[in-house]
């Protein structure tokens, strides 16, 4: 039943969104250059001025809150903007009293928290980097050689984590000399958050916080290693703060927002840390830290949430959507609550099946009169991170948008497609210690290789957007000479075999026909009767209904396809994507290099004739 709009969609206020204004350089050599007319307007050169500011001038305002641990299940701890400010100022005493190391980090192991917000801030304040890094590879990891050698690389001064009696073996494993910190079940020899926090502040914190220059690192971040190993990108002030102006600018309507998030996306990845807490923390919003999870058993928490936040801005990954989509479609008061004051709806980190956006657009129209503001963005771990912004009505899910305020965006002929550069005040100088790697990143004209392909949306107007067109790297060639896009035809044979499949990674590289592993979803395996979750991928395959259901949706997919997108051949895989083996992010898309390197096995059983594989003709 409609309930109307509370809050007017930003696509329908005028002002509220800035209209593109792209201007289009042409080489000789085939590249082109898109840059924004409008100028980057100034900005703050340091991440502590937010929580300044907003300490004076909205003080009792929620900045961040979480499920209250200690308390009844359906409370919420809250911390205002003054109380953190009171607090950060005290724990980044803390840090000083501690004599950390010159270059030493704060390395965190655990989930997000609001101990974690406020160390983080602490830590920037007083001109310690700040890192964190996915709790996958403590808490859940039986072998912590792995973590080890990301400490190696972050060269942590402190480890904190919430509870010493989760991450401890993790801490206490690793050989380097440094600080452990714990909220809960401190260990011998460690610190308490409790103590740390109650130290007085001296005017050393200030003092700390003025020496402060827009080049001092504020965030180390470790990429996400999609194509090999993971390197430390050295996020600076300035880059952080100029990205939320790149933002602000083409999202007029976050400057008076105050906008209401519930996240769960890691602040180990970018795309929680310095888009997403960064966006709420520069508008003077309020952070309602999300403990579901895009997964069965977990997704369930973010539904009740999400009556009890009633976001104005929602964030999420493709997966995330997915997983969510049938509880609301289900529950009408959980659809109400999160579009009835919803002001947009985002998603980023990987591309969104048309269906699934599809299927969003229509769930908010039993709720609202006007239609939401669906929209993505586009960039990296090394573009702070946001490099274009759809800040306009599309019908695409892969129209990536135009590129931002300040930024230049460089298209470069290569193989069939057009690589994408980048270059300006947001981008990252270097990986930390790695001078081989950085000098590498960058092209003779200082801009950054990202990896990614894109086209126009429209050769005549570059202010209609820019297709995303997958990764360069993960593109390979057939037998036949034919390239194979990667990254656009496993989108559309998700969204294809939708909801039979979780995931599918696309194989053929050195083959003469294009083959798919299927991570099986839910769905399917109430298909083939497999409630309890337990048949392998062959036994899945064995089922009537399951293979003419998989057979009939890839025929009719590659009705009047060329071979480089027609699969021909599918194998369902056993076993779910691991994230501590690294197939899977913590931000839900799968690592196809991973995968492939992974399964092996299933791949050469792909393409034999094992009674297992599905063929399509």
């Amino acid at each position: 039943m409609l309930t109307g709009v509370h809050h007017q969609s930003p696509l329908f206020r005028p002002g509220a969104l800035a209209a593109p204004h792209i201007i289009r350089e042409d080489r000789a050599d085939g590249t082109f250059v898109l840059r924004s007319a409008d100028l980057l307007k100034p900005y703050h050169r340091r991440v502590g001025e937010w929580l300044l500011e907003w300490a004076w001038k909205t003080p009792d305002t929620t900045f961040v809150a979480e499920r209250d641990v200690d308390g009844p299940r359906n409370t919420w701890r809250r911390v205002s903007y003054a109380s953190a400010l009171d607090t950060v100022r005290r724990l980044g005493q803390g840090l000083l009293n501690l004599k950390l190391p010159e270059g030493g980090a704060v390395v965190a192991l655990s989930d997000n928290s609001v101990n974690l917000a406020l160390l983080s801030l602490a830590a920037m304040h007083v001109g310690v980097p700040m890192a964190i890094v996915s709790s996958a590879y403590s808490r859940a990891a039986k072998d912590h050689s792995k973590l080890h050698a990301m400490l190696d690389q972050l060269s942590p001064a402190v480890i904190y984590a919430e509870d010493g009696q989760v991450y401890g073996r993790a801490v206490e494993g690793y050989p380097g000399r440094c600080h452990a910190v714990y909220t809960r079940n401190a260990r011998p020899g460690s610190i308490a958050f409790a103590d740390l926090m109650s130290e007085v502040a001296t005017d050393a914190v200030e003092q700390a916080f003025m020496k402060l220059t827009p080049q001092t690192p504020a965030r180390l971040l470790l990429t996400s290693g999609s194509t090999g190993k993971p390197k430390v990108v050295v996020t600076t002030h300035d880059m952080l703060c100029a990205n939320q102006q790149m933002i602000a600018q083409c999202w007029r309507f976050v400057d008076h927002a105050h906008p209401v998030v519930l996240d769960w996306l890691p602040w180990s990845h970018t795309f929680g840390a310095n888009h997403n807490f960064n966006l709420i923390l520069r508008n003077g919003g309020s952070l309602y830290i999300d403990d579901g999870r895009p997964v069965p058993g977990m997704v369930e928490r973010t539904v009740q949430n999400l009556k009890e936040v009633k976001p104005t801005l929602f964030f999420n990954v493709p997966r995330g959507y997915d997983v969510l989509l049938p509880l609301l479609e289900k529950d009408a008061d959980a659809t109400s609550a999160l579009f009835e004051r919803l002001e947009m709806l985002f998603f980023a980190a990987a591309p969104l099946p048309q269906k699934t956006a599809d299927r969003m657009k229509a769930l908010a129209s039993t709720v609202r009169i006007e239609p939401v503001f669906f929209t993505t963005e586009w960039g990296s771990t090394e573009t702070s991170p946001v490099i274009t912004s759809a800040h306009f009505a599309t019908s695409d899910s892969r129209n990536i948008g135009v590129p931002v305020p300040g930024v230049e965006l460089k298209f470069v002929p290569c193989q069939d497609k057009l690589e994408m550069r980048v270059r300006g005040p947001s981008i990252f100088t270097e990986y930390r210690d790695d001078p081989e790697r950085t000098e590498a990143a960058f092209d003779e004209e200082r801009f950054y290789r990202i990896g990614d392909a894109g086209r126009l949306a429209d050769q005549r107007d570059p202010n209609l957007g820019v297709i995303f067109d997958g990764r360069v790297a993960e593109d390979f060639k057939l037998t036949t000479g034919t390239w194979v896009s990667v990254g656009t035809l496993r989108v559309r044979v998700v969204s294809a075999l939708n909801p039979y499949v979780q995931d599918a990674v696309i194989t053929g590289h050195d083959r003469d026909e294009v083959g798919l592993l299927l991570f099986p979803s839910a769905a399917l395996r109430v298909l083939a009767n497999d409630h309890a979750s337990e048949m392998s991928g062959d036994e899945l395959a064995s089922c009537e209904e399951v293979r003419a259901g998989l057979t009939q949706a890839l025929t009719a997919f590659g009705v009047g396809m060329g071979s480089s997108q027609r699969p021909t051949r599918a194998l369902l895989l056993s076993t779910p994507p691991s994230l501590e083996l690294g197939e899977i992010t913590d931000k839900g898309y799968i690592n196809q290099r991973a995968v492939l390197t992974l399964r092996a096995d299933e791949v050469e059983r792909l393409y034999s004739s094992h009674h297992g594989v599905i063929r399509v003709s």
